[in-house]
């Protein structure tokens, strides 16, 4: 996997007061777990540009205080109005131990139900996998060249080594889904079909009835000549 590197100076306070300073001066407030202890930091807002606004995943090495650590974008928040950076956790990773991290889903192929007019669909833009930190891939391929109409590749569709996957094994990918196009295609009656048939078959009942009626007509004449007698 891809790894991005970002400096960091460690933060001499903690607090509201300092973060909005930090801030101002055009710096993210950040915190390193997952190791002995947490390191409180800030980094440069600009430095996260490759991280973070791009649909590829990354590992990072932080640089602070001349000391270097691997780990993985854990959290981030953004502010509601201007969408600038307010506070990143970053979680440190080792190489012997896995790794949680969200894999970008890249699609390959031309689908055969699409070329007949079905419509592709994405469910998942990325998938939560677990695997040790040589073994991380930089996106998941799926090649969609199989899917049909209507057919769909899930999570448990998806092999990988050394790789497992934690999303729902159920939870659908990518698929292909029927249109009105397929559909109206699919029930429009074959060409020189004899649809005169049709009309014949639906008089049939009438005519039907109408001996039934005379038959009561009858019964009834039968009923009037004993009422005579």
């Amino acid at each position: 996997m891809k790894s991005v590197s970002i400096s960091g100076s460690p933060r001499e306070n903690v607090g509201k007061k300092d973060a909005k300073k930090h801030r101002n001066e055009g710096k993210v407030p950040c915190v390193l777990y997952g190791g002995k202890e947490q390191i409180h930091f800030v980094a440069e807002e600009t430095s996260f540009k490759q991280l973070v606004y791009t649909p590829d995943a990354f590992t990072v090495k932080l640089n602070i205080q001349d000391k270097e650590y691997h780990a993985i974008l854990q959290d981030i928040q953004y502010h509601p109005v201007s969408d600038r950076i307010l506070h990143a956790d970053f979680f440190e990773i080792f190489n012997e131990k896995p790794v949680i991290i969200h894999i970008p889903v890249k699609v390959t192929g031309n689908s055969q139900g699409v070329l007949k007019g079905g419509r592709f669909i994405q469910k998942l833009r990325k998938v939560k996998i677990k695997a040790l930190v040589a073994d991380l891939p930089d996106n998941i391929v799926v090649d969609i060249t199989p899917l049909d109409i209507n057919d769909s590749i899930k999570i448990s569709d998806l092999k990988m080594n050394k790789v497992t996957f934690l999303d729902p094994p159920s939870s659908v990918v990518v698929g292909v889904r029927v249109t009105r196009v397929v559909v109206e295609d699919t029930t429009k009656p074959a060409e020189g079909a004899d649809t005169a048939a049709a009309p014949a078959a639906a008089a049939a009942p009438v005519a039907a009835d109408k001996g039934k009626e005379g038959d009561k007509g009858k019964d009834k004449g039968k009923d009037k000549g004993k009422d005579k007698k």
